[in-house]
């Protein structure tokens, strides 16, 4: 079984890269160079047509002709993992959880921080609301009960926080004590670190 994450500096594929670390998934890894136009060429717009990465390959997963599965969007890469590969668990709820958690974080955290300058109000109330969530730095996950591990989702959206110092440097992160200590619990992740180039 053979997995290959095709990815660029300052993308997404990081997001996929810091997970495939934490979970020790073995994958081949290959740097498209967006500048050169690698992403418009027909052998990667074979595997993702929008020409955008990250896009993974999965040899383990064939489709109806023959060819391994590909897929694009980091979000639907991790559910990929998270499922098939690190076989995080198998229950429906730990699914639904998963997916509405990184499904949150593509479609509504991240706008939000984008568009923190000229809304700030709207990143504010999601932090406001994220941030009990995250006490005592509990996984997204908490609500199956135990002691869940951190997973696909505590990645998705951690990964977005992680980022809030970057996007959003005027944004006061005071009032958010467990977002704050969430980013720093990030940062000093080992294979967070590698996969953002800062090991």
């Amino acid at each position: 079984m053979a997995l290959t994450l095709y990815g660029a500096p300052r993308s997404r594929a990081a997001l996929v890269r810091w997970y495939l670390g934490e979970k020790g998934i073995p994958c081949d890894d290959v740097t498209i160079d967006l500048a050169a136009g690698e992403q418009r060429a027909s052998a990667f717009l074979a595997i993702n047509p929008f020409g955008k990465v990250p896009a993974l390959v999965d040899d383990a997963f064939s489709l109806g002709d023959g060819q391994p599965l590909a897929l694009f969007e980091s979000g639907a890469i991790l559910l990929h993992l998270a499922e098939h590969h690190a076989r995080e668990s198998d229950s429906p709820a730990w699914r639904s959880l998963t997916a509405q958690w990184i499904l949150f974080a593509n479609a509504t955290l991240g706008p939000a921080m984008v568009a923190a300058s000229t809304r700030p109000q709207e990143i504010q109330r999601l932090l406001a609301a994220l941030d009990p969530l995250l006490a005592e730095g509990r996984s997204l996950l908490a609500p199956l009960g135990g002691a869940p591990a951190w997973g696909a989702a505590d990645c998705a959206v951690q990964g977005y926080l992680a980022y809030l110092p970057l996007f959003c440097k005027d944004l006061d992160l005071s009032p958010y004590p467990a977002i704050q200590a969430s980013i720093a619990a990030t940062t000093a992740r080992a294979a967070y670190k590698s996969a953002m180039g800062l090991a």
